[in-house]
């Protein structure tokens, strides 16, 4: 997959970023709604998540690229949940390699490479 200037990023800490690209994470919990129905770019944030986290999938931070864009996933619905709304994703495709931004990350959607 070469990469897309015209797609979005969206943030996530590692290791959900990780299951995600699995398969094993097809739902992210965010506060806010999204009306997005595409193909966006998953962005393993530099800040991991607890340790805990990683112990639980039998990983260490050091075992998965930070700071990169590490692949790709639709975001097919968005549903209202307990005082959450629940984005369901499908059909993650992992990048061959990872790719800087050349953009600031932000902590849900931004242009990886700039507008």
């Amino acid at each position: 997959m070469s990469p897309n200037a015209k797609m979005r990023a969206l943030s996530i800490r590692h290791p959900f970023a990780e299951w995600i690209m699995t398969g094993e994470k097809d739902i992210e919990y965010r506060s806010r709604r999204t009306n997005l129905r595409e193909r966006v770019y998953i962005y393993a944030c530099k800040t991991p998540s607890h340790l805990e986290d990683y112990e639980d999938a039998g990983l260490e931070p050091a075992d998965l690229p930070h700071g990169v864009l590490i692949g790709t996933v639709e975001i097919v619905d968005c549903v209202e949940g307990l005082g959450e709304f629940e984005w369901h994703l499908a059909s993650p495709e992992r990048l061959k390699k990872p790719i800087a931004v050349k953009a600031i990350p932000q902590p849900g959607f931004f242009w990886p490479f700039g507008r």
